[in-house]
């Protein structure tokens, strides 16, 4: 995959944060996001993450749900209060998971089953940037 530097019109260059502790699946939504113009930043578990965006600012959270050390509920809730308009968009490839992040849906813009392609994520990432802010 070649990786587009420029910033599309259409992403807007938002700045969106990815915590997935998978390193193969953390690089495909990394390429993902920034071959449609996103400028994607990564970290490998929910700490890392609340570390990152209490020194950033970012436009959206993409987050594995099962993560080691702060998992990607705990991040959701945690983050919110904190960045209110900080849209929110979960990944996981476990249905009971999913499950458990659907009881967030006032919080959460889209979660999407692993594996995903591409198109799926940046479709759910434009998504989540395309929804009123504080609406999820």
């Amino acid at each position: 995959m070649t990786l587009n530097n420029d910033v599309s019109p259409e992403s807007g260059g938002a700045r969106i944060l990815v915590a997935e502790d998978n390193p193969a699946v953390r690089e495909f939504i990394l390429r993902s996001l920034a071959s449609a113009g996103y400028r994607p930043t990564a970290v490998a578990d929910g700490q890392q993450a609340l570390d990152t965006l209490a020194k950033e600012k970012f436009d959206v959270l993409v987050t594995d749900i099962v993560m080691p050390n702060v998992d990607g509920i705990a991040l959701a809730l945690k983050a919110v209060r904190l960045f209110p308009d900080l849209r929110i968009v979960m990944i996981s490839g476990y249905a009971q998971e999913r499950m458990r992040a659907h009881n967030l849906d006032a919080l959460v813009h889209r979660i999407i089953a692993k594996p995903f392609s591409l198109e799926e994520i940046c479709d759910a990432v434009k998504d989540s940037l395309d929804a009123p802010a504080g609406a999820a």
